[in-house]
């Protein structure tokens, strides 16, 4: 029963990081201080985040149609969110706000704003890629400290 909860365990990880908004840098994390072993959590997050930000950055333009034509009739409001990302745009370009914007609004829409702003779909998959690997194994790295400080296995947190 164990064995089956582990392997739920780590779907759930692969699920949640493919998912907008939950990122691989917040559920990598999260499943290591719950308990599942970090190299497994980190591929597979890393690997359900990737393939969604990179689906994205291929069908950007059919979700572009989407988004207009869902936005047809409203007026166009520019969102703090967006002002802030369009700053980071002019200042840093396309390095900067791939690594900045997942921090501030998640891998997704930091590809969608990239590839709005300018970036080819080339430059912005490898940009992606490199900062959502960047992230989540700085904030693994930071939880695998952070816990080996607390001194988890002496006091059996998760047992």
């Amino acid at each position: 029963m164990r064995d089956l909860d582990t392997l739920w365990g780590y779907i759930l990880v692969f699920l949640l990081a493919a998912a907008p908004f939950f990122e691989a840098y917040g559920v990598i994390p999260l499943a290591i201080i719950a308990g599942l072993t970090p190299v497994p959590v980190i591929i597979l997050g890393l690997l359900g985040n990737i393939a969604t930000v990179l689906l994205v950055i291929v069908f950007i333009n059919k979700i572009k149609e989407w988004r207009q034509k869902k936005k047809e009739g409203k007026e166009k409001q520019e969102s703090k969110r967006g002002l802030r990302a369009q700053k980071l745009w002019k200042k840093y370009g396309l390095p900067g706000l791939a690594i900045i914007g997942p921090l501030l609004v998640g891998s997704h829409l930091t590809a969608i704003m990239c590839l709005t702003f300018g970036g080819s779909k080339k430059n912005t998959a490898y940009w992606m890629v490199g900062s959502i690997v960047l992230w989540s194994l700085t904030f693994a790295i930071l939880v695998h400290f952070g816990i080996d400080l607390l001194g988890h296995e002496e006091r059996n947190f998760f047992e």
